[in-house]
């Protein structure tokens, strides 16, 4: 269940030529900043939305048994809350292998929080990367992350970390805040 996009990454862009290379994170990449950057902000992009429906074999699973993990869905005129971090070239070879499992690099325009745009770079995975999971229900999707766990933690924790991020940052996200839920009903009966 492992999709090792590294070198289709590392061949997607030319990164020296941004005039300024940026990145936007909707999903752990706003809370675990592992990467050094030059700049950072609250931003937004438009016309997607966060869904837990990327397997995860390499942090919040293993290859038998994949966690859940964001990933983002056209949905038209919607808004994506995320961070965005202006970074050096260099960078992406620690971004590609830390997003290896599926995650293609998109261009994006990416709107910071001065309401400026900038053109960046996003990874997404697509429904047609072998680590695909797809749609479930809330309650299907709850089950199935609060019984995975990888070499990063439990993927309960990425779900309860990524719902603190987005508090902390005054944004609602129902689709997680609903997995929230219902993961804190299931520990609430263990």
């Amino acid at each position: 269940m492992t999709y090792d996009t590294q070198t289709l990454n590392s061949g997607r862009h030319k990164l020296d030529e941004f005039e300024e290379l940026w990145v936007f994170g909707y999903g752990s990449l706003i809370y675990k900043v592992d990467f050094p950057y030059l700049d950072k902000s609250p931003a937004h992009i438009k016309g997607y939305e966060r869904r837990m429906w990327q397997g995860s074999s390499d942090h919040r699973g293993t290859p038998s048994s994949p966690g859940r993990v964001a990933t983002l869905t056209p949905s038209g005129n919607t808004l994506c809350f995320g961070m965005a971090y202006r970074v050096t070239p260099d960078v992406f070879e620690h971004l590609d292998h830390r997003e290896k499992n599926g995650y293609l690099r998109e261009e994006i325009d990416i709107t910071l929080a001065t309401g400026s745009t900038v053109r960046g770079l996003v990874y997404m995975a697509t429904p047609d990367n072998e680590a695909f999971l797809g749609d479930a229900s809330t309650e299907e999707l709850a089950r199935h992350i609060y019984e995975s766990e990888g070499p990063s933690g439990e993927n309960k924790d990425y779900v309860y970390d990524l719902a603190e991020a987005l508090r902390k940052h005054g944004e609602h996200d129902e689709h997680i805040f609903a997995i929230e839920q219902a993961l804190l009903e299931i520990e609430a009966l263990k």
